[in-house]
């Protein structure tokens, strides 16, 4: 019988092509009419843990979108590890800026384009194809294994708290793998040891019951765009703070040794200005871009509408204006907590002469910290060393990953991040990608790490 070595490295092909095939389903959990794309992704996900030889295989109902369960429980003494992913992917707008179709996988330089290639389905993939390589290989496996792929990341995990509440015995576990994530480049890996939590809202601004004519009714009745743009001014000053009273409460202040941790790790300010194409960096005062990147929480307009848009003029007052506003929190805020409080600040300052709504988003989720000594993460160290020849870098992540503080709550599991997607494959942005080299390098790490707990 081959070792797992020789297995990974004749079936290649075939991996490749089950991506490809993974990659055309548009699993977009956020637009309801593709709520029957993210089953048939599920499926097919529930269909290749089958292949791979795991055993109890079950699409899950949610309340939303579902999740994926399957196991391996045939190693007496040995740990037992979930490995979590994703298999939703993020809307594909704006769509005239892919150079190819989303949803038609295109292979170019060694890198596989297609939305969802880096975050997650590439990713999320790595481990079943590890599975798979040590069954066959070797007829077991060296820990006892769990999945645990959602269908619902990409929108906050709204039902996966009652979810997994409810299902805790079916998901009890040691610890943790998350498939989601990344390393720090290409010869340089990391650990990542924090993520930021969130929360968001939408306010909906309204005065007339209809348009009106701007010269028959401007300056006598309240316009909803100027109502709105107040409450959001008011929200933030001039430096970057965020003046909501108590929103800093909560916040776990920097230690000395936090900010030594961070300013350990190389940042080249003129290099990001450059490749995002902008004229200067802007945050919170008496914090270092890093800082204000990883562990300060921030308050961000995602979208505002309202009135006339298109060519041309239209002297109208319009009857309402929106936005979308969410926060990234940072331990210890709690995200009820926060938009109570963004709550009440809006409410103060809503001007005379319009009606606002608020609606707290689906989006909520709690920061996370894992010790950087957890045995998970003493075993990723070991792995990435032999992987990378480098020690590496104990980085805290600017984005959410919900279910992380959610295993630790439910679970009492710590989740240690890995994964090998990279910062620059344009994730959540028109032409994603995932460098295959990456793809076949994480099938090999997941076996020597799954060799490593087992011991």
């Amino acid at each position: 019988m081959p070792d797992w070595k020789s297995y990974l490295a004749e079936h290649q092909e075939r991996f490749l092509a089950e991506l490809v095939d993974f990659l055309r389903i548009p699993s977009i959990s956020a637009i309801s009419a593709h709520a029957g794309d993210v089953l048939r992704a599920a499926e097919w996900v529930a269909n290749r843990l089958t292949q791979a030889g795991m055993e109890h295989v079950a699409i899950l109902p949610t309340g939303g979108h579902p999740v994926v369960y399957a196991d391996w429980l045939h190693a007496p003494g040995k740990p037992t590890v979930l490995i979590y992913g994703h298999f939703d992917v993020q809307p594909v707008d704006p769509l005239d800026l892919w150079t190819h179709p989303p949803f038609e996988p295109h292979i170019e330089h060694d890198r596989i384009y297609a939305r969802g290639a880096s975050d997650d389905k590439g990713n999320m993939l790595i481990p079943i194809l590890a599975v798979e390589a040590l069954l066959r290989s070797s007829g077991s496996l060296p820990v006892n294994i769990k999945f645990f792929f959602e269908g619902q990341e990409e929108i906050g995990s709204p039902q996966i708290p009652a979810f997994l509440q409810h299902e805790r015995e079916r998901f009890a576990c040691d610890l943790v793998l998350s498939a989601d994530g990344g390393q720090w480049s290409e010869d340089q890996p990391q650990i990542l040891v924090g993520l930021r939590g969130g929360c968001g809202l939408q306010i909906d601004v309204r005065a007339a019951n209809m348009d009106l004519h701007s010269g028959m009714y401007g300056g006598v009745v309240q316009n909803p765009i100027h109502a709105l743009v107040h409450i959001l001014a008011s929200m933030r000053s001039d430096d970057g703070m965020i003046t909501v009273p108590g929103f800093y409460d909560q916040v776990r202040p920097l230690t000395p040794a936090d900010r030594e941790r961070i300013a350990a790790i190389p940042f080249d300010e003129e290099k990001l200005k450059s490749s995002l194409g902008v004229p200067a960096l802007f945050g919170e005062a008496g914090f270092t871009p890093r800082e204000r990147e990883w562990v300060r929480p921030t308050l961000e307009v995602n979208g505002i509408w309202g009135g006339f848009q298109q060519e041309g003029i239209k002297t109208v007052l319009p009857s309402e204006a929106h936005a979308k506003i969410t926060c990234r929190l940072v331990p210890d805020q709690e995200p009820q907590v926060i938009l109570d409080l963004l709550q009440a600040h809006i409410k103060r300052h809503t001007p005379p002469g319009v009606t606002v709504t608020v609606t707290p988003l689906a989006f909520q989720a709690f920061p996370y910290l894992i010790p950087e000594d957890d045995p998970g993460n003493v075993a990723v160290r070991e792995v990435l060393i032999e992987l990378y020849g480098r020690e590496p870098y104990y980085v805290r992540s600017g984005g959410s990953i919900p279910v992380c503080t959610l295993f630790q709550r439910q679970l009492g599991a710590y989740t240690s991040n890995f994964a090998f997607g990279l910062d620059d494959e344009r994730f959540h942005a028109p032409d994603e990608f995932f460098r295959l080299s990456s793809f076949r390098k994480g099938q090999t790490a997941y076996c020597m790490l799954l060799e490593r707990l087992g011991r």
